[in-house]
C-alpha cells in the first residue's frame, strides 16, 4: 500500500479521494481499499505511466538554470476506467497456462502460432 500511496502522489494527488476521479477509482477504492488484484493493476499501470514520460510524469529539466520561480503543478493524467479494467484484466491472464489462453484464442477466431 505504501507503493501505491506513493505512485499516487507521484501522479500529482494528494492521497486516494483527490485521485478517485482521475484515475477512476471506486468509492472503497478512494478509502484504500483494494484488493490485491486491484493494487497491482493500479501499480502497474501507474509504474508504465511514470516510465512512459508522457504529461505529469515527464522528467524534470536536467539544466541548474532553470527558471527560479515555482512552477504550477502538473494537471493530474486521468485514467480511464477501461484502461484501469484492461490493467486488472491482464493481471488476471498471467496465471492462464499458455495453452488454455491459445485455445480460448483459436475459439474467438484468432491464429495461433508458438514461439
Amino acid at each position: 500500500m505504501r507503493d501505491l500511496e506513493a505512485l499516487i502522489e507521484a501522479a500529482g494527488h494528494s492521497d486516494f479521494r483527490d485521485a478517485r476521479g482521475p484515475l477512476g477509482l471506486t468509492q472503497r477504492q478512494a478509502n484504500g481499499k483494494f484488493t490485491r488484484d486491484e493494487a497491482e493493476a493500479l501499480i502497474g499501470l501507474l509504474e508504465a505511466q511514470a516510465e512512459g514520460h508522457d504529461g505529469p510524469f515527464a522528467p524534470p529539466p536536467d539544466d541548474e538554470g532553470a527558471s527560479a520561480t515555482p512552477s504550477a503543478p502538473p494537471e493530474p493524467r486521468r485514467i480511464s476506467h477501461e484502461e484501469r479494467q484492461n490493467a486488472e484484466a491482464g493481471l488476471r491472464l498471467r496465471d492462464v497456462p499458455d495453452e488454455v489462453l491459445a485455445a480460448e484464442l483459436q475459439r474467438r477466431g484468432w491464429a495461433v502460432i508458438g514461439p
